[in-house]
């Protein structure tokens, strides 16, 4: 019995969720969510801006949280 209580908190541990706010980089769909951007401008904004404040890793596009929101601070429009 305690056998099972030690596994299930075992498997608990292992699905940990950090919130949007503090991740380091974001998926196109935390990232459009996050700043109330529609995921087709968001992944068109990735696309242009590799290297600028987005990754590609393989077909997956990730934004770095700080450097966008300093993209949008700088930019009259998006």
């Amino acid at each position: 019995m305690a056998n099972k209580q030690l596994e299930a908190e075992q498997t608990e541990d292992k699905n940990i969720t950090v919130p949007v706010s503090e991740k380091f980089m974001l998926s196109i769909r935390e990232a459009s969510e996050y700043f109330s951007i529609g995921t087709k401008k968001m992944r068109r904004l990735a696309e242009d801006n590799i290297g600028r404040f987005a990754v590609c890793s393989g077909n997956r596009y990730l934004i770095i949280r700080a450097k966008f929101e300093k993209f949008i601070e700088e930019s009259s429009a998006v």
